[in-house]
């Protein structure tokens, strides 16, 4: 592997600290996605079942237990602000699901940065490779030999190589953490609005 690393040149520095960066993005965020897994519409049903019955301290104790969830956090949020007025709740629960929302895409951004440069960080390797190895060929003439352009090519092709190999699953991982996100976006506005509508129908039975 130091072989491949050292005939690569030095593009492959910043190929390898992109991987680097962009594995600890991928790791933190399935790690952040793993933790929050829990059964949302059991949870969902079984908080409008407290709030229905004006059991709002078993609702809050619910929104504790699964904490990490973005839609336990928002939940929690908008039944301690009960008393107010529906339009007030929605806003209140429009700016905590936007919270939690942003704190899941961060560094996501990064991420498709990353993605987008390790393929253009290769190509750069093979246009340097190619560079030197005409170079080596120019200066060696008509006793030009293969071995001479070797280290060249080398760079090309191992550049051009590992922009790929890194590239490739990180777009398909990247891939599978937005959606992942986007799910739980919508998971999260849907919700909601079904949290507003059982505080306001409990609010007409008081």
């Amino acid at each position: 592997m130091f072989w491949i690393i050292v005939k690569g040149g030095p593009v492959m520095m910043p190929i390898i600290a992109g991987s680097v960066i962009g594995l600890a993005i991928i790791i933190d965020k399935l790690r952040i996605l793993f933790k929050i897994r829990i059964d949302v519409q059991d949870f969902i049903d079984h908080v409008l079942e407290e709030i229905r019955a004006r059991r709002f301290d078993a609702a809050l104790e619910l929104c504790s237990k699964y904490s990490r969830h973005p839609i336990a956090v928002t939940f929690r949020a908008g039944i301690e602000k009960r008393d107010l007025a529906p339009h007030e709740i929605e806003k209140v629960l429009e700016r905590v699901g936007n919270s939690q929302v942003n704190d899941l895409e961060r560094h996501i951004g990064g991420l498709i940065s990353i993605i987008g440069i390790e393929p253009l960080l290769g190509f750069l390797g093979t246009i340097t490779g190619l560079i030197r190895a005409f170079m080596a060929w120019e200066k060696a003439g008509p006793n030009i030999t293969v071995s001479g352009l070797a280290s060249g090519i080398y760079e090309a092709m191992i550049t051009t190589a590992a922009g790929l190999i890194v590239a490739v699953p990180y777009y398909l991982v990247c891939n599978y953490i937005i959606s992942r996100i986007k799910y739980v976006s919508y998971e999260l506005s849907d919700s909601s609005m079904r949290l507003v509508e059982a505080l306001t129908e409990n609010r007409g039975k008081g």
